[in-house]
């Protein structure tokens, strides 16, 4: 009986002093890597940025991450994709080649992560080499500097099917990103005129054009275009925008989710809650309209 209680206790000791040792084996993403990740991304969405500038960064990030990387301190999978994109952002084959392996050590270590900086890794890849891409995520400037076009394209090198797998849409698709990256902007538009009324009637006039159109006037672009009177505290301006974004992208469930801020934010709350509830029926996960309405109750 004695023997069996110390085999007991001993289980028992042995349990505890394993539990501790497999909790500190799960390892934590690198805060260090991911504020530097964070700082591509948010240099690259500011528009006031000069090139030169994010240039500079770029270079002092590349440096910083190999210093981590001989540490050791690029371990989980979500480090290896912030590495893989810093990685991305290189000026020659040694960095769009780490960006490469970087991506794919990624994905063997979490199979959700993003495939698609993987398609573009490679292909960027391909491209500093002097070779076709071949799944189509690259664009580069025409020749004349007139506009942008779809960088050289091995189209048989991989199917639709796979693009669509790796997030970077068909080969369509990829031909009509090409067409809108050349449009004109209806934020110029706007500034030449000086009218909100003025680029109104061109957005429904170059809507109508369908493919045919020389302005940029999708959904997510007269949203954005909303977004920089509301965000300017110009109110009005910004409603008859998002107004006439629901007219013209009924389905789009977002247009009528802005349209919903816009109105709450001028005290139009029962119109607000009807355009809310409009998004949410469109999209039933739409977080935003749910914590909306639920306040409401």
């Amino acid at each position: 009986m004695k023997n069996l209680i110390q085999s007991f206790i001993l289980v028992a000791l042995t349990m505890c002093m394993f539990k501790p040792i497999d909790v500190m084996s799960q390892q934590l993403d690198n805060v260090e890597l991911q504020r530097m990740t964070d700082q591509d991304q948010d240099q690259r969405k500011n528009r006031t940025d000069s090139g030169v500038n994010i240039w500079i960064e770029d270079s002092i990030r590349r440096v910083q991450l190999k210093q981590l990387i001989r540490e050791g301190k690029v371990i989980t999978a979500k480090d290896h994709y912030n590495a893989a994109l810093i990685f991305q952002h290189g000026t020659d084959t040694i960095d769009s080649g780490n960006a490469v392996a970087f991506m794919k050590k990624a994905i063997e270590l979490d199979s959700k992560m993003d495939r698609w900086l993987l398609a573009a890794a490679i292909d960027r890849d391909l491209m500093r080499k002097g070779k076709p891409q071949i799944y189509g995520t690259q664009y580069v400037r025409s020749k004349d500097e007139s506009g942008w076009r779809l960088y050289d394209l091995d189209t048989t090198a991989v199917t639709d099917d796979e693009r669509m797998l790796y997030r970077v849409g068909t080969l369509a698709q990829q031909r009509e990103r090409e067409r809108t990256m050349n449009l004109k902007s209806i934020f110029d538009y706007s500034a030449e005129q000086g009218s909100v009324e003025a680029t109104l009637q061109l957005i429904r006039e170059e809507f109508a054009k369908g493919k045919n159109s020389t302005y940029h006037v999708s959904e997510s672009e007269i949203n954005s275009y909303g977004y920089e009177f509301f965000n300017a505290g110009y109110d009005l301006e910004a409603l008859s925008i998002f107004k006439l974004n629901t007219e013209l992208y009924p389905k789009g469930y977002n247009t009528w989710d802005s349209l919903g801020e816009c109105q709450l934010k001028m005290g139009k709350k029962k119109e607000a809650y009807k355009s809310y509830k409009k998004s949410l029926k469109l999209n039933s996960a739409n977080e935003n309209a749910k914590k909306i309405l639920e306040q409401r109750k």
